[in-house]
């Protein structure tokens, strides 16, 4: 039962582990401490080993729950009650709280509202667009998380994050914000700019 219970907690451990670069944009969001967005990012690496390890604990806890234990033929009182943390229930609540955790890349972009911009241009030679390349962002997640970020900036037309390219371009009028105060904001929020590129 105890190793049942390891299992357990390895596999939830590991599920949690491989989301926190996925879901600490998330929970910066929420708890409005933007600067710890990308303070798992080192993590990304090592998440496909993570998923494979959830996978791997989780299917051997629940091969353990599910073959039959051999009964041992004696008048004795074996019928002990067993304890919810070891229950086939607590094992399909773990493993469902896992698959929500794994998941988090797919569906992270909902917790990010989505902000209509109407920027008015007065003079369209105002209008620039710089591609910033960033190092940190790991997933769709911290792509919402610098879009969402970049976007509170006075004059900013478009913003784009683009995690598989590592960059983000920004489409903005440079009477109302400029390239330092765009590059300040994506540095703040625990990312890293490396270099732009002024289209």
């Amino acid at each position: 039962m105890k190793t049942d219970n390891k299992l357990i907690g390895a596999g939830l451990l590991t599920a949690i582990a491989a989301s926190l670069c996925c879901i600490t944009p998330v929970l910066a969001l929420i708890a409005g401490t933007s600067g710890l967005a990308s303070t798992f990012s080192w993590l990304e690496p090592f998440r496909s080993y993570f998923l494979g390890l959830t996978i791997l604990l989780l299917g051997f806890a629940w091969y353990q729950k599910l073959i039959p234990k051999k009964q041992i033929d004696c008048n004795c009182e074996t019928e002990e009650k067993s304890k919810f943390i070891q229950s086939k229930k607590f094992l399909g609540i773990v493993t469902a709280f896992a698959i929500v955790m794994l998941a988090i890349p797919y569906y992270a972009h909902i917790f990010y509202p989505k902000t209509e911009k109407h920027v008015i241009v007065i003079d369209k030679s105002n209008v620039k667009t710089v591609q910033f390349s960033i190092s940190g962002m790991t997933c769709a997640s911290c792509e919402e998380h610098v879009n969402h970020e970049v976007n509170k900036l006075l004059g900013i037309i478009k913003s784009t994050a683009s995690y598989e390219n590592g960059n983000v371009i920004v489409e903005f009028d440079n009477s109302k914000t400029n390239i330092a105060e765009i590059e300040k904001t994506i540095n703040g929020i625990g990312y890293s700019v490396t270099e732009m590129e002024d289209n």
